[in-house]
Protein backbone atom coordinates (compact mmCIF):
# COMPACT_ATOMS: atom_id res chain seq x y z
CA UNK A 1 0.00 0.00 0.00
CA UNK A 2 1.41 3.53 -1.13
CA UNK A 3 2.26 5.86 1.48
CA UNK A 4 1.60 9.80 0.61
CA UNK A 5 3.51 12.51 1.62
CA UNK A 6 -0.26 13.54 2.76
CA UNK A 7 -0.18 10.74 5.08
CA UNK A 8 2.96 11.81 6.41
CA UNK A 9 1.03 15.00 7.80
CA UNK A 10 1.91 17.22 4.83
CA UNK A 11 -0.97 18.26 2.69
CA UNK A 12 0.30 20.21 -0.41
CA UNK A 13 -3.55 21.35 -1.24
CA UNK A 14 -3.78 23.09 1.65
CA UNK A 15 0.00 24.81 1.02
CA UNK A 16 -2.18 25.85 -2.41
CA UNK A 17 -5.03 27.41 -0.75
CA UNK A 18 -2.74 29.67 1.81
CA UNK A 19 -0.77 30.52 -1.30
CA UNK A 20 -4.09 31.78 -3.14
CA UNK A 21 -5.14 33.59 -0.01
CA UNK A 22 -2.33 35.72 1.20
CA UNK A 23 -1.59 36.99 -2.88
CA UNK A 24 -3.83 39.78 -2.14
CA UNK A 25 -1.97 40.94 0.83
CA UNK A 26 1.61 40.91 -0.91
CA UNK A 27 0.04 42.68 -4.05
CA UNK A 28 -1.09 45.63 -1.84
CA UNK A 29 2.92 45.97 -1.00
CA UNK A 30 3.94 45.81 -4.31
CA UNK A 31 5.49 48.93 -6.43
CA UNK A 32 7.12 49.82 -10.01
CA UNK A 33 10.49 47.87 -9.10
CA UNK A 34 8.11 44.86 -8.02
CA UNK A 35 9.24 42.43 -10.96
CA UNK A 36 6.86 39.53 -11.83
CA UNK A 37 4.83 37.77 -8.78
CA UNK A 38 4.79 35.29 -6.26
CA UNK A 39 5.30 31.76 -7.96
CA UNK A 40 9.05 32.18 -9.49
CA UNK A 41 11.55 30.11 -7.28
CA UNK A 42 13.17 33.76 -6.00
CA UNK A 43 11.34 37.31 -6.15
CA UNK A 44 12.71 40.29 -8.16
CA UNK A 45 13.12 44.11 -7.43
CA UNK A 46 14.90 46.46 -9.45
CA UNK A 47 17.10 49.14 -8.42
CA UNK A 48 17.66 51.12 -11.40
CA UNK A 49 15.84 53.92 -10.46
CA UNK A 50 17.42 54.42 -6.64
CA UNK A 51 19.61 57.55 -8.22
CA UNK A 52 22.40 56.79 -6.01
CA UNK A 53 25.95 57.49 -6.65
CA UNK A 54 27.24 54.39 -4.64
CA UNK A 55 24.65 52.52 -3.67
CA UNK A 56 24.37 49.74 -0.94
CA UNK A 57 22.62 46.99 0.13
CA UNK A 58 21.79 46.83 3.98
CA UNK A 59 20.21 43.69 4.95
CA UNK A 60 18.95 42.45 8.25
CA UNK A 61 17.04 39.73 9.22
CA UNK A 62 15.10 38.82 13.03
CA UNK A 63 11.85 37.16 14.16
CA UNK A 64 9.25 37.45 16.46
CA UNK A 65 10.16 35.44 19.27
CA UNK A 66 8.68 33.64 22.20
CA UNK A 67 5.74 36.95 21.91
CA UNK A 68 3.78 34.21 19.82
CA UNK A 69 3.20 32.58 22.88
CA UNK A 70 0.67 35.09 23.38
CA UNK A 71 -0.70 35.24 20.04
CA UNK A 72 -1.53 31.47 20.70
CA UNK A 73 -2.85 32.13 23.98
CA UNK A 74 -5.47 34.75 22.23
CA UNK A 75 -5.81 33.29 18.83
CA UNK A 76 -5.21 36.66 17.03
CA UNK A 77 -2.18 35.80 14.42
CA UNK A 78 -2.53 39.35 12.34
CA UNK A 79 -0.37 41.66 14.28
CA UNK A 80 2.42 39.83 14.89
CA UNK A 81 4.15 40.03 11.49
CA UNK A 82 4.14 43.74 12.00
CA UNK A 83 6.76 42.80 14.71
CA UNK A 84 8.40 40.80 11.83
CA UNK A 85 8.85 43.18 9.57
CA UNK A 86 9.44 45.94 12.11
CA UNK A 87 12.63 43.80 13.79
CA UNK A 88 14.23 43.91 10.46
CA UNK A 89 13.16 47.18 9.13
CA UNK A 90 14.13 49.38 12.13
CA UNK A 91 17.67 47.24 11.90
CA UNK A 92 18.16 48.93 8.42
CA UNK A 93 17.20 52.25 8.67
CA UNK A 94 19.37 53.03 11.66
CA UNK A 95 22.36 52.64 9.12
CA UNK A 96 20.28 55.13 7.25
CA UNK A 97 19.25 52.62 4.86
CA UNK A 98 15.68 53.06 2.89
CA UNK A 99 13.86 49.62 3.25
CA UNK A 100 13.14 47.77 -0.04
CA UNK A 101 11.93 44.54 -0.17
CA UNK A 102 11.09 41.76 2.57
CA UNK A 103 10.88 37.82 2.95
CA UNK A 104 8.68 35.92 5.62
CA UNK A 105 8.98 32.76 6.74
CA UNK A 106 6.48 30.62 8.51
CA UNK A 107 7.45 27.16 10.40
CA UNK A 108 4.03 25.23 11.49
CA UNK A 109 3.48 21.57 12.29
CA UNK A 110 -0.05 21.36 10.53
CA UNK A 111 -1.11 24.64 7.65
CA UNK A 112 -4.06 26.02 8.18
CA UNK A 113 -4.15 27.85 5.32
CA UNK A 114 -6.47 31.12 6.95
CA UNK A 115 -5.08 31.44 9.64
CA UNK A 116 -1.16 32.03 7.52
CA UNK A 117 -3.12 34.46 5.52
CA UNK A 118 -4.06 36.67 8.87
CA UNK A 119 -0.20 36.19 9.54
CA UNK A 120 1.11 37.10 6.50
CA UNK A 121 -1.93 39.74 6.37
CA UNK A 122 0.47 41.69 9.03
CA UNK A 123 3.26 41.23 7.61
CA UNK A 124 1.91 43.38 4.48
CA UNK A 125 0.73 45.72 7.11
CA UNK A 126 3.88 46.03 8.67
CA UNK A 127 5.91 46.60 4.81
CA UNK A 128 3.63 49.36 3.91
CA UNK A 129 4.65 50.68 7.39
CA UNK A 130 7.94 50.50 6.11
CA UNK A 131 7.77 51.55 2.34
CA UNK A 132 8.73 47.91 1.51
CA UNK A 133 7.62 45.59 -1.04
CA UNK A 134 7.01 41.94 0.29
CA UNK A 135 8.13 40.23 -2.79
CA UNK A 136 7.92 36.32 -1.60
CA UNK A 137 8.55 34.53 1.40
CA UNK A 138 8.26 30.55 2.64
CA UNK A 139 5.58 28.88 4.49
CA UNK A 140 6.67 25.25 5.49
CA UNK A 141 4.93 22.33 6.90
CA UNK A 142 6.14 20.54 9.63
CA UNK A 143 5.18 17.44 11.08
CA UNK A 144 5.57 16.81 14.74
CA UNK A 145 8.10 19.02 15.23
CA UNK A 146 5.35 22.11 16.32
CA UNK A 147 2.65 21.23 18.90
CA UNK A 148 -0.57 22.05 17.48
CA UNK A 149 -1.42 25.31 16.45
CA UNK A 150 1.91 26.96 16.96
CA UNK A 151 3.91 27.81 14.59
CA UNK A 152 7.47 30.64 13.95
CA UNK A 153 7.80 33.61 12.47
CA UNK A 154 10.89 35.22 11.10
CA UNK A 155 12.16 37.76 8.01
CA UNK A 156 14.59 39.77 6.22
CA UNK A 157 14.61 43.25 4.78
CA UNK A 158 17.22 44.38 2.17
CA UNK A 159 17.40 48.09 2.22
CA UNK A 160 19.62 50.62 -0.03
CA UNK A 161 21.78 54.07 0.52
CA UNK A 162 24.14 56.21 -0.83
CA UNK A 163 27.69 55.26 1.03
CA UNK A 164 28.23 58.76 1.62
CA UNK A 165 24.88 58.88 3.69
CA UNK A 166 25.57 55.42 5.86
CA UNK A 167 24.63 56.26 9.36
CA UNK A 168 27.64 54.47 11.07
CA UNK A 169 28.55 56.36 14.57
CA UNK A 170 31.95 57.24 13.45
CA UNK A 171 31.68 60.88 14.03
CA UNK A 172 30.30 60.75 17.37
CA UNK A 173 31.99 61.90 20.17
CA UNK A 174 31.83 62.82 24.06
CA UNK A 175 29.18 65.81 24.42
CA UNK A 176 26.84 64.60 21.88
CA UNK A 177 23.03 64.21 22.30
CA UNK A 178 21.04 61.16 22.70
CA UNK A 179 17.38 61.32 21.84
CA UNK A 180 15.19 58.66 22.40
CA UNK A 181 11.77 58.02 20.43
CA UNK A 182 9.04 56.59 22.42
CA UNK A 183 8.04 52.78 21.86
CA UNK A 184 4.41 51.39 21.50
CA UNK A 185 4.99 48.82 24.36
CA UNK A 186 7.12 45.89 24.94
CA UNK A 187 7.92 45.46 21.35
CA UNK A 188 9.52 42.00 20.51
CA UNK A 189 12.15 41.61 23.48
CA UNK A 190 12.00 40.29 26.67
CA UNK A 191 9.35 38.07 26.30
CA UNK A 192 10.58 34.98 27.65
CA UNK A 193 10.79 36.94 31.52
CA UNK A 194 7.70 39.07 30.48
CA UNK A 195 5.43 35.66 30.45
CA UNK A 196 7.36 34.15 33.56
CA UNK A 197 6.03 37.46 35.08
CA UNK A 198 2.36 37.63 33.91
CA UNK A 199 1.82 34.26 32.96
CA UNK A 200 0.46 32.30 29.84
CA UNK A 201 -3.05 32.35 30.34
CA UNK A 202 -5.74 34.88 29.87
CA UNK A 203 -7.12 34.89 33.37
CA UNK A 204 -4.02 35.22 35.39
CA UNK A 205 -3.29 38.34 32.38
CA UNK A 206 -6.68 39.67 33.63
CA UNK A 207 -6.14 39.50 37.26
CA UNK A 208 -3.10 41.09 37.02
CA UNK A 209 -4.39 43.56 34.83
CA UNK A 210 -7.39 44.87 36.73
CA UNK A 211 -4.75 45.41 39.43
CA UNK A 212 -2.58 47.18 37.76
CA UNK A 213 -5.26 49.68 35.79
CA UNK A 214 -3.77 47.66 32.64
CA UNK A 215 -5.12 45.81 29.95
CA UNK A 216 -2.46 42.99 29.54
CA UNK A 217 -4.35 41.33 26.91
CA UNK A 218 -3.52 44.24 24.39
CA UNK A 219 -0.34 45.05 26.10
CA UNK A 220 1.49 42.07 24.77
CA UNK A 221 0.49 41.90 21.70
CA UNK A 222 0.78 45.85 20.83
CA UNK A 223 2.68 45.45 17.29
CA UNK A 224 6.34 46.67 17.64
CA UNK A 225 6.41 50.35 16.18
CA UNK A 226 8.25 50.77 13.01
CA UNK A 227 10.41 53.92 12.88
CA UNK A 228 11.29 54.02 9.16
CA UNK A 229 9.67 57.38 7.97
CA UNK A 230 10.52 59.18 10.73
CA UNK A 231 14.37 58.08 10.64
CA UNK A 232 14.39 58.63 7.05
CA UNK A 233 12.95 62.25 7.19
CA UNK A 234 15.31 62.94 9.82
CA UNK A 235 17.77 61.72 8.18
CA UNK A 236 17.22 63.98 5.20
CA UNK A 237 17.34 67.19 7.08
CA UNK A 238 19.85 66.61 9.67
CA UNK A 239 23.07 65.29 10.98
CA UNK A 240 22.01 62.11 12.40
CA UNK A 241 25.70 60.73 13.64
CA UNK A 242 24.10 57.12 15.07
CA UNK A 243 20.88 55.62 15.55
CA UNK A 244 20.13 52.37 17.69
CA UNK A 245 17.36 49.90 17.83
CA UNK A 246 16.19 48.92 21.54
CA UNK A 247 16.14 45.74 21.48
CA UNK A 248 17.16 42.44 23.04
CA UNK A 249 19.91 44.08 25.43
CA UNK A 250 17.89 46.84 26.16
CA UNK A 251 20.09 50.80 26.31
CA UNK A 252 22.72 48.67 27.70
CA UNK A 253 23.80 46.73 25.04
CA UNK A 254 22.37 48.35 22.18
CA UNK A 255 23.56 52.01 22.63
CA UNK A 256 27.02 51.39 22.95
CA UNK A 257 27.06 49.36 19.84
CA UNK A 258 26.60 52.75 17.49
CA UNK A 259 29.72 54.46 19.81
CA UNK A 260 33.51 54.73 18.77
CA UNK A 261 35.97 52.88 21.14
CA UNK A 262 36.28 55.34 24.09
CA UNK A 263 32.72 56.45 23.94
CA UNK A 264 30.14 55.74 26.55
CA UNK A 265 26.51 56.69 27.63
CA UNK A 266 24.75 58.50 30.42
CA UNK A 267 21.30 58.36 30.29
CA UNK A 268 18.98 59.73 32.89
CA UNK A 269 16.14 57.44 33.22
CA UNK A 270 13.84 60.01 34.49
CA UNK A 271 13.97 62.19 31.40
CA UNK A 272 10.93 60.96 29.50
CA UNK A 273 7.67 59.44 31.05
CA UNK A 274 8.09 55.05 31.62
CA UNK A 275 4.75 53.53 30.43
CA UNK A 276 2.92 51.93 33.76
CA UNK A 277 3.44 47.76 31.70
CA UNK A 278 7.46 48.61 32.30
CA UNK A 279 6.25 49.97 36.35
CA UNK A 280 4.62 46.79 36.66
CA UNK A 281 7.43 44.21 35.09
CA UNK A 282 10.37 46.63 37.45
CA UNK A 283 7.93 45.24 40.12
CA UNK A 284 7.06 42.12 39.73
CA UNK A 285 10.42 41.20 38.70
CA UNK A 286 12.56 43.29 41.44
CA UNK A 287 15.40 43.89 38.93
CA UNK A 288 17.74 46.64 39.92
CA UNK A 289 17.97 49.15 36.97
CA UNK A 290 21.28 48.02 35.48
CA UNK A 291 19.86 44.62 34.82
CA UNK A 292 15.94 46.08 34.04
CA UNK A 293 17.46 48.25 31.49
CA UNK A 294 19.54 45.40 29.91
CA UNK A 295 16.37 43.55 29.51
CA UNK A 296 13.71 45.92 28.45
CA UNK A 297 13.30 48.72 25.75
CA UNK A 298 11.47 50.67 28.89
CA UNK A 299 9.53 52.97 26.51
CA UNK A 300 11.81 54.04 24.16
CA UNK A 301 12.44 52.27 20.95
CA UNK A 302 15.01 53.94 18.94
CA UNK A 303 18.04 56.21 20.10
CA UNK A 304 19.44 58.47 17.90
CA UNK A 305 22.85 60.73 18.52
CA UNK A 306 23.43 64.07 17.15
CA UNK A 307 24.94 67.22 17.86
CA UNK A 308 24.03 69.09 21.45
CA UNK A 309 23.51 71.80 19.11
CA UNK A 310 20.56 70.86 17.13
CA UNK A 311 18.70 68.27 20.08
CA UNK A 312 15.93 70.59 20.43
CA UNK A 313 15.56 71.03 16.43
CA UNK A 314 15.45 67.05 15.64
CA UNK A 315 12.59 66.72 18.91
CA UNK A 316 10.95 69.03 17.60
CA UNK A 317 11.38 67.29 13.70
CA UNK A 318 10.66 63.72 15.26
CA UNK A 319 7.60 65.50 17.00
CA UNK A 320 6.14 66.82 13.86
CA UNK A 321 6.12 62.75 12.24
CA UNK A 322 3.93 62.17 14.66
CA UNK A 323 7.13 61.28 17.62
CA UNK A 324 7.07 61.16 21.61
CA UNK A 325 10.83 62.27 21.43
CA UNK A 326 12.63 63.08 24.44
CA UNK A 327 16.31 64.41 25.00
CA UNK A 328 17.17 61.36 26.86
CA UNK A 329 21.24 61.81 27.97
CA UNK A 330 24.22 62.90 26.36
CA UNK A 331 27.52 60.63 24.97
CA UNK A 332 30.71 60.67 27.28
CA UNK A 333 34.26 59.73 27.43
CA UNK A 334 34.67 56.17 28.57
CA UNK A 335 32.54 53.13 27.59
CA UNK A 336 29.33 51.60 28.17
CA UNK A 337 26.20 52.91 29.60
CA UNK A 338 25.75 54.73 33.12
CA UNK A 339 22.04 55.36 34.06
CA UNK A 340 21.52 57.86 35.99
CA UNK A 341 18.13 59.62 38.22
Amino acid sequence: MAVSYKDAGVDVERGYKAVELIKKHTASTFNKNVLGDLGSFGGFYSIADQDLKEPVLVSGTDGVGTKLKYAFLRGKHDTVGIDCVAMCANDVVCQGAKPLFFLDYIAVGRLDPFKAEKIVSGVAEGCRLAGCALIGGETAEMPGFYKDGEYDLAGFCVGIVDKADIINGADIAAGDALIGLASSGLHSNGFSLVRKLLGEDVKTLETLGKKSGLNLLDEVLTPTKIYVETILNLAARFKIKGAAHITGGGFIENIPRIFPAGTGAEIDINSYPRPAVFSLLKELSALDDERFYNTFNAGIGMVLCVADSIKSDVVRAAEECGERAFVIGKTVKGGGVRLVR
